[in-house]
């Protein structure tokens, strides 16, 4: 979304509260899903090789510290795999009724992640892969007999595709809810800036902020009528389904509402840009993406916090955005190495990994899927100063911040919990 001009009398309004998201009965679902479906296909026929790609990414999730002292349960999940990528964002209302709000989105990525090895790697059976559509309801119907409500991104990397014989990678992304995708590239070079060249759009019931368009599953206490047919109708006929053009080094960010209901899509593509600058070594190193969703995820938490002046920052829902659980994934697309026993390896990052019993890569150190989060407090523009980020004054993390991180992932680790990095 474009940033709309401000000026000293809005900016002076008071701020509306916001209240979590709610829970959609299953006829109002139905009811929109019409309105909501998106089919789009955006293709760029630039070669400048034939090459396979995959995702390398790193993922950061907080839950706002309002939000926490309120007793909520962190829902959101991320999933970042070479080839399937996620954000899902578990309804809290549900917890009202005694169910465990992260449950089903945690569920419903790992069964994605393990789809999307078994039918998109590289040695797997020509027509496994029938599209994002078919993975999803997959995935879902697996889920059974787990209670919940969530909404999804989920962005799939395809390397079957050819156009004019030549292979040409595309990223098919489907959306069931206000979880959004954004697309940056460098369109003018290496030593040139990332700049924003697609982004979904959010699905809401009559356009409210608190009704998202949702996949779920619930017993008669919440919704007399529902059955699981209606969420496959959810997945099949009203879902978001986008294919793009997967081009080396370009770079996707996935959020929750909690981003881009806080951030305009401008002030995302300035903090990557401000960590992942011009001239950035190829392929970008893991830690550097986590640490791009970590400043995301930040920026949006201090949207939340009056300025010096006593003004709240603007933002895309209004002053003062979004108190909310915040998760982001950044990812790089890079080239896809030889393939050796089924097992994949990025181009130009050599390393170790193990197998499970199937033979599937695991490719972050603790697990695909996990809340990557960090329970200690943040200090990222709490001040509620400017939204743009200068590129001569911010600088990678000083050593000492890195070294902090780094004991901050060895506690995480003995207390058993998973940290992406």
């Amino acid at each position: 979304r474009p940033h709309p001009p401000g000026g000293l009398a809005m900016a002076q309004q008071p701020t509306i509260p916001r209240a979590g998201t709610f829970f959609v009965e299953s006829e109002q679902q139905r009811a929109n899903l019409e309105r909501l479906q998106r089919r789009e296909q955006q293709l760029a026929e630039v070669y400048s090789k034939n090459k396979a790609l995959c995702f390398s990414g790193g993922a950061y999730q907080k839950t706002h510290p309002v939000k926490s002292a309120r007793g909520r349960k962190d829902a959101d999940v991320t999933l970042a795999t070479p080839c399937v990528l996620g954000v899902a964002d578990g309804v809290s209302q549900i917890e009202d009724f005694g169910i465990d709000a992260s449950l089903l989105p945690k569920e419903l990525l790992k069964h994605c992640e393990t789809l999307g090895m078994e039918q998109l790697r590289p040695d797997a059976k020509d027509g496994a892969y029938r599209g994002p559509i078919p993975l999803v309801r997959e995935a879902y119907e697996r889920t059974s007999p787990t209670l919940g409500s969530t909404t999804l991104v989920l962005a799939v990397l395809d390397n079957s595709t050819r156009i004019h014989g030549k292979l040409h990678p595309m990223m098919a992304v489907i959306s069931i809810g206000d979880c959004e995708l954004l697309v940056l590239r460098r369109l003018h070079g290496h030593s040139s800036s990332l700049t924003p060249v697609f982004q979904t759009e959010m699905q809401r019931i009559d356009g409210h902020l608190q009704t998202p368009l949702q996949l779920a599953r619930v017993d008669g206490r919440i919704d007399a009528n529902f059955h699981d047919g209606i969420t496959i109708e959810v997945i099949e006929k009203g879902s978001g389904l986008y294919m793009i053009s997967a081009y080396e080094g370009d770079i996707v960010v996935m959020g929750s509402d909690g981003v881009f209901d806080n951030l305009f899509t401008d002030e995302v593509a300035d903090i990557v840009n401000n960590v992942l600058r011009p001239g950035t070594t190829y392929p970008i190193e893991e830690s550097m993406l986590a640490y791009a969703a970590r400043r995301i995820v930040e920026a949006c938490h201090a949207k939340t916090v009056a300025g010096p002046t006593g003004i709240m920052p603007d933002a895309p829902i209004g002053r003062g955005g979004k108190v909310d659980d915040t998760a982001c994934v950044v990812a790089e697309i890079v080239e896809l190495g030889e393939c050796t026993n089924g097992n994949w390896v990025q181009a130009g990052m050599p390393r170790e990994y193990d197998e499970d019993e199937h033979g599937v890569m695991d490719f972050l150190r603790c697990g695909a899927v996990c809340n990557a989060t960090d329970n200690g407090e943040l200090d990222a523009n709490g001040d509620g100063t400017s939204r743009r980020r200068s590129r001569r004054s911010k600088q990678r993390q000083p050593k000492e911040e890195e070294e902090e991180e780094s004991s901050s992932e060895e506690e995480e680790n003995d207390r058993g919990m998973c940290c992406v990095a």
